[in-house]
């Protein structure tokens, strides 16, 4: 019996040495470095800690005051329930590396014969698994870093996502403003055209038509009424808010463009640099590769067992030995295991091209929108709207000294407000394709990236 325990602790030496932590906590830390360093905000995840409590009076502070673009980022960061989930991803990620690093357990098998006294017991261990311990361990640890760039690379697009979004509602709100005052206007003119045809001084024709353009401005502002609610339920959606936490303000008006527009050069290379996700896909090819060397090994040697034999016969006699289980390589010799693995390769490798590909093509189109909306909100507000204003002032003029009809007037009246719903609308476009520039390139356009991947790596752990 001695023999055998010395067997077992022998064989489970290395399963007790190889026992870690399971403790996310510090890969966390490494997806908070990463997204601090691209959006300047704070991540954090919630899981019953003191911190939490901060996390959620930061919340509270943030909504009570008019909503920024950078403070609706930083609250979907601090109470997305989703993300939160995404989170948890590290955890099962951390799990996995420590059971990669773990042998598997031995087996103990019992035989007692009745009736007599016969007994037998055994202890085996997979051979195979002590030889491809280091690279399984390996294995995991490049898709360990794998789930932290995916994790951390989530959280960012969540942050490019809100941004958007909220200029979205800005846009939204302005528009509704702009319909409110247009039905307003439409309302008075309505109005005093009803007095003047109640005096008999204008025709039936101009009222009808003073009265259908303030029908067609209510149906306008009751479909920006629509829109901007359905955008103020899409940001409360991205930012986790519920109950009280819905009754936030924004400023009703987009920020003005830029004076000096960022430089459209380079975009391309330095999102293949920083883009998270892209690097994700790097290490599962580094995974793939890592597999491939034990691959054949694994499926040939999956039967290959070593452990001890006691034994205990009727009269009393006891034989104690080694045992060994070794299987036969006559059917499979590997050959399929290790071309699997070679396809694997390929396949990740082409993934992570393909990857590379679209990530390109996303820089190239939300720089050229968001440039083109730039166009055409400058234009628009030196050139369109002062133009149509004029046109609308001349044509009011024609107007009283009845050289115009009503009908031009309210032409050129609709043919300005028509000028400034695009110029909002371009404005809008401007800033959300300026936040789709952000995502793409995987870092904030206005801000220097304060670390770069391979630093970002070399700050993590080793394992």
């Amino acid at each position: 019996m001695m023999i055998l325990r010395n067997a077992m602790t022998v064989l489970t030496l290395g399963a007790f040495a190889g026992c870690a932590s399971v403790n996310p906590n510090l890969a966390f830390r490494d997806v908070a470095f990463a997204v601090h360093s691209r959006t300047g905000k704070r991540a954090q995840w919630n899981r019953g800690t003191a911190e939490d409590a901060e996390a959620q009076r930061a919340v509270q502070s943030l909504l009570s005051r008019p909503l920024t673009a950078d403070s609706a980022v930083q609250i979907a960061l601090l109470n997305n329930h989703n993300l939160q989930a995404t989170y948890e991803e590290l955890g099962i990620a951390q799990a996995d590396l420590v059971e990669a690093g773990l042998l598997k357990n031995p087996v103990f098998t019992f035989e007692r014969r009745f009736p007599g006294q016969a007994l037998e017991m055994d202890v085996l261990k997979e051979f195979v698994d002590l030889l491809v311990l280091p690279l399984r361990k390996k294995v995991a640890a490049a898709e360990f870093e794998a789930a932290k760039f995916r994790v951390a690379h989530e959280a960012l697009n969540l942050a490019a996502e809100v941004r958007s979004e909220f200029f979205a509602h800005q846009g939204a709100q302005q528009m509704l403003d702009l319909r409110h005052t247009v039905e307003q206007a439409t309302q008075q003119s309505a109005d005093a055209a009803l007095r003047l045809h109640e005096a008999g001084n204008t025709t039936n024709l101009d009222l009808a038509n003073q009265q259908a353009l303030h029908v067609q401005a209510k149906l306008d502002l009751a479909k920006a009424q629509s829109e901007a609610v359905e955008s103020r339920e899409k940001l409360n959606e991205l930012m986790g808010a519920w109950g009280a936490q819905t009754n936030w303000t924004v400023a009703s008006r987009l920020p003005d463009l830029p004076a000096h527009e960022v430089s459209a050069s380079g975009l391309e290379t330095r999102a293949i640099d920083q883009r998270l996700d892209l690097a994700a896909a790097r290490q599962l090819v580094i995974a793939q590769a890592r597999s491939l060397g034990f691959a054949r090994l694994e499926a040939i040697g999956q039967d290959f067992q070593i452990g001890g034999h006691y034994e205990r016969e009727v009269g009393g006699e006891l034989s104690i030995g080694p045992s060994l289980d070794v299987p036969i390589p006559i059917f499979n010799q590997g050959q399929p295991a290790l071309a699997r693995g070679q396809a694997k390769i390929r396949q990740s490798q082409q993934r992570y091209l393909a990857l590379a590909v679209q990530i390109r093509s996303e820089v190239r189109s939300a720089r050229d929108r968001m440039l083109l909306a730039r166009d055409r909100a400058q234009y628009y507000n030196a050139t369109a709207i002062p133009l149509r204003k004029r046109i609308v002032d001349e044509t009011q003029l024609q107007y009283n000294a009845m050289q115009a009809g009503v009908f031009q007037l309210l032409q050129a009246k609709q043919e300005e407000v028509n000028a400034g719903r695009e110029y909002i609308e371009s404005l809008r476009d401007y800033w959300m394709a300026r936040a789709d520039l952000e995502k793409a390139i995987g870092g904030n356009l206005t801000g220097k990236l304060l670390v770069q991947e391979s630093s970002y790596k070399d700050s993590q752990p080793h394992h």
